[in-house]
């Protein structure tokens, strides 16, 4: 019985490390140019912790020639999965895929209760809307009753830290009906993502954004059965709670018949831009999935797509743009938010040094990996204050709450901006 229950056992391990063998893992030629470009190996100069190293562990996991270990794990999850690698690799390694699959093959990060609250998050609260705006309403409670403050004495430090990281909750969320109306002549029918955190923390930004599609011609669709992206599941090691997720958001947006699926969060447009390769092998779902992944643009990739209608408002503003991690090296999108900046009266647009490399936000990466989130936040707000600029611009919301928080650690009053925050405001400006 004993033996039969052993080869259950390696039967089982076997099918769970048949999903690293990867085409990824054997295009890496090992040139090391993605070295300098990847934030860990910048901070600590340790081959287990770039891109290249990485790619060897999940290779030998694969091969069977080293096992899963606490130490591997730790390896894999202090990549922020920036995907800065991807667009310095000169063989076009997806490394985001790679790391993605190692991490469906150990499970969440943290051990303990930690792993427990985090799987707990990702696939009993992220996956259903009610219940993310129902824990975001008792935030917004303990907020404005001031209850939070006891937290600084009865919250475990790291928990301390997350609730101080969130803005203030608005006192309404992101609920507009379901079709709005193209102001001027209809250019496209155009399905819009609300998001999770963006209909919560961000509604302001989403009505932000809404309001400048109508003025570029845009009817505007929310389709009422849509749910979360699935790419904190995805990165996080939950790819079946991933995949749910996408099925649901694929049925409900090609039901609409819109033109475009479009999105302000740079992190859920990279994830739906990538549906055909997370439903792969689902033969109900791939082909829709693909149909689906064509139509996904970034909102500002899109405004710079169609042609902006110029804004008549001036919004006299000297800022510094951040490219969010998922735009610039996932989407391949940085010159569209810098043109669309220029093309408001009055904005001045300085740049900052290493303006791509991430700010250690990474989706809940601040949370799991405090320490290296933190001395990447710090070069990035040293990177910021050189700049002279009055606010930072950054169009997503992971960036915008990081952002925030590295600004007031270092007592710096500088506001920052979603992209279509100033876009909005220069439509309803007058000159």
């Amino acid at each position: 019985m004993s033996e039969l229950v052993s080869a259950q056992g390696a039967v089982k391990a076997a099918s769970r490390w048949a999903s690293l063998d990867l085409p990824e893992l054997y295009q890496c030629v090992h040139c090391g140019l993605c070295l300098n470009h990847c934030p860990t190996y910048r901070d600590l100069r340790l081959e287990t912790e770039s891109p290249r190293g990485r790619i060897h562990l999940v290779k030998a996991l694969a091969d069977g020639r080293i096992s899963l270990t606490p130490r591997f794990a730790e390896h894999i999850y202090l990549c922020l999965i920036c995907r800065a690698c991807e667009t310095a690799c000169p063989a076009g390694v997806q490394f985001g895929r790679i790391a993605e699959a190692a991490r469906a093959a150990i499970g969440p990060p943290g051990s303990g209760a930690g792993r427990f609250l985090t799987r707990l998050f990702l696939n009993a609260i992220l996956p259903f809307p009610h219940r993310l705006r129902l824990l975001i309403r008792a935030l917004r409670f303990l907020q404005r009753s001031g209850l939070v403050a006891l937290g600084r004495v009865f919250l475990p430090k790291r928990l301390w830290e997350a609730q101080s990281m969130l803005p203030p909750i608005p006192r309404h969320f992101f609920d507009p009906p379901e079709v709005l109306p193209a102001m001027g002549n209809r250019r496209a029918r155009v399905a819009f993502l609300s998001g999770c955190v963006m209909s919560t923390l961000f509604s302001d930004v989403n009505e932000a954004t809404v309001r400048v599609l109508q003025r570029n011609g845009c009817e505007v669709v929310i389709p009422r059965n849509q749910g979360c992206c699935g790419a904190l599941n995805a990165h996080n090691g939950e790819v079946e709670a991933a995949k749910a997720m996408a099925r649901r958001n694929i049925d409900a947006f090609l039901a609409t018949g819109a033109d475009y699926v479009l999105t302000n969060a740079a992190g859920c447009g990279a994830a739906m831009k990538e549906y055909g390769h997370l439903l792969a092998d689902d033969p109900a779902y791939v082909h829709k999935a693909m149909e689906f992944a064509r139509k996904v643009r970034d909102v500002t990739e899109f405004l710079a797509e169609i042609g902006l209608n110029p804004p008549p408002g001036h919004v006299p503003l000297r800022v510094t743009y951040q490219d969010p991690c998922h735009l610039a090296h996932g989407q391949r999108v940085r010159a569209q938010p810098r043109a669309l900046l220029r093309a408001i009266p009055g904005i001045e647009l300085v740049e900052m040094e290493a303006s791509d490399r991430c700010c250690g936000s990474a989706g809940i990466y601040n949370l799991t990996q405090p320490e290296m989130s933190r001395r990447l936040l710090e070069e990035k707000v040293a990177n910021i204050q050189r700049t002279g600029a009055q606010a930072v611009v950054a169009p997503n919301p992971g960036c915008m709450l990081q952002i925030r928080y590295g600004l007031k650690r270092a007592g710096l009053e500088m506001p920052v901006y979603h992209l279509l925050d100033l876009m909005d405001q220069a439509y309803q400006e007058r000159l």
